[in-house]
C-alpha cells in the first residue's frame, strides 16, 4: 500500500520543503542561490566556514543544523540524490569568510562524486579547502578499509566540533585536525524493522519481513549484516553495543558521546527502552557516558529502526560539543 503524505505534486516536494523551512525559521535561516541554506545571520569575517551537501527526504539532516556554532551553507539535493558539483562550488565561495572552508561529506557514493568534482572545480578558485569524509558505520565495511564505511548521524557531532572550533576562531588547518580527530573515534550501526517509501514514487526503498529486523542497514535501505527475527529492545541494545564496542576498542575509564537515532517512524518510547540498556550496560564495564543524545537527526520518512552512535571523548572534544550552538534543530546554551 502506498504511503499516505501530505504533499502536493510530486516534482514540487524538495522546492516546497525548503521555502517552507526558510519561511519556519527566519531568524536562524534563509534560502540563497540556487537553493543553498545559509545562516541567516553569516558568520563574522576571518572565521572558518562549514559546508555540507546530501539529498532531501532526510529531514531535520542536514540543513536542520544549519546556523551559529554548527554549519554556514547546506547544500540539498533532490529527495535521496546528491546535489551537483556547480552547486557545492557555490556554496563554498558562499561560506568562504577569508579564513578557508572544510567541506563536510558523508560518505554514500553521490555525494562524494559531487565532493570530489567540486574539489576538482576549486583549483581554479582562491578559495582554501579541506574535505571531511564521515565513514563511520561498521556494518559497510571492515575497521581497516575506513574508505568503505558509509556516512550515517556521525555527521551531527562532526558538524558540532568542526563549528564550535570556527566560531572560537582557529585556523582552517585546527577546524579540520579537531573534527578529523572525533571522526576517527566515532562508531554507527543501524537496525530496521520496516520500510520507507519514495515520497516522489511511492514505491518502497527495500523490503523487510514483519517478523523480521535487519542489523546493519544503509541509510538509504542498503543491505545490512545481520537479518535476524525481531527482538526485544534489550536484546537489540545488546547486540549493537557489543559490536560497537568491540570496533571502537572501548575499554574501562573511555568517556562516551552516545547517540540514539529514530530513523523515522520509531518512536522516543522505544528509543528510551533501548537507551535505557545502553546506559546499563556501559556501566557495568565501567565505561562513563560524557554525553548523550535520543531523538530524531537524520531519518528516512516512514523507515522505523534506529541508529545507534558512539564516540570517544576527551577534555578538548567535551569543551567543543558543550559550546554554544543555535541551529532550528540543535541548540546550546
Amino acid at each position: 500500500m502506498t504511503e499516505k503524505k501530505f504533499i502536493n505534486k510530486r516534482e514540487d516536494v524538495v522546492r516546497e520543503l525548503l521555502e517552507g523551512y526558510a519561511l519556519a525559521y527566519p531568524d536562524k535561516v534563509q534560502l540563497a542561490g540556487n537553493s543553498l541554506v545559509v545562516r541567516a545571520q553569516p558568520k563574522a569575517s576571518g572565521k572558518v566556514g562549514i559546508v555540507t551537501l546530501g539529498g532531501s527526504g532526510h529531514e531535520p539532516g542536514l540543513s536542520g543544523f544549519v546556523g551559529t556554532g554548527m554549519l554556514d551553507v547546506s547544500v540539498p539535493g533532490e529527495i535521496f540524490a546528491a546535489p551537483g558539483p556547480p552547486r557545492c562550488l557555490e556554496a563554498i565561495k558562499t561560506a568562504d569568510r577569508g579564513a578557508g572552508v572544510l567541506f563536510v561529506v558523508l560518505n554514500h557514493a553521490g555525494d562524494m562524486l559531487s565532493a570530489n568534482v567540486t574539489m576538482d572545480l576549486l583549483k581554479k578558485e582562491n578559495v582554501k579547502v579541506k574535505k571531511l569524509v564521515t565513514q563511520e558505520d561498521i556494518s559497510s565495511g571492515p575497521r581497516e578499509k575506513p574508505e568503505e564505511r558509509r556516512g550515517l548521524v556521525g555527521f551531527l557531532p562532526v558538524y558540532k566540533i568542526a563549528g564550535a572550533a570556527a566560531e572560537q576562531g582557529m585556523s582552517l588547518e585546527q577546524v579540520h585536525d579537531a573534527a578529523d580527530r572525533f571522526a576517527k573515534n566515532m562508531r554507527t550501526l543501524a537496525v530496521a524493522v520496516k520500510t520507507a517509501t519514495h515520497p516522489s514514487t511511492g514505491d518502497a526503498i527495500f523490503t523487510l519481513p514483519d517478523d523480521e529486523m535487519e542489523v546493519g542497514m544503509g541509510q538509504h535501505g542498503e543491505a545490512g549484516t545481520g537479518r535476524m527475527k525481531m527482538k526485544t529492545a534489550d536484546e537489540t541494545a545488546e547486540i549493537m553495543l557489543a559490536q560497537l564496542l568491540a570496533d571502537l576498542e572501548a575499554k574501562a575509564g573511555d568517556e562516551l558521546l552516545v547517540i540514539l537515532n529514530g530513523a523515522g517512524a520509531t518512536t522516543l518510547m522505544e528509543l528510551f527502552i533501548v537507551f535505557r540498556r545502553v546506559s546499563q550496560i556501559l556501566k557495568d564495564k565501567k565505561i562513563k557516558i560524557a554525553r548523550s543524545l535520543v531523538g530524531e537527526y537524520i531519518t528516512t520518512q516512514e523507515q522505523a529502526g534506529f541508529q545507534m552512535f558512539i564516540a570517544r571523548m576527551d577534555p578538548e572534544l567535551i569543551r567543543l560539543w558543550d559550546a554554544p550552538c543555535d541551529t532550528p534543530y540543535f541548540v546550546m546554551r
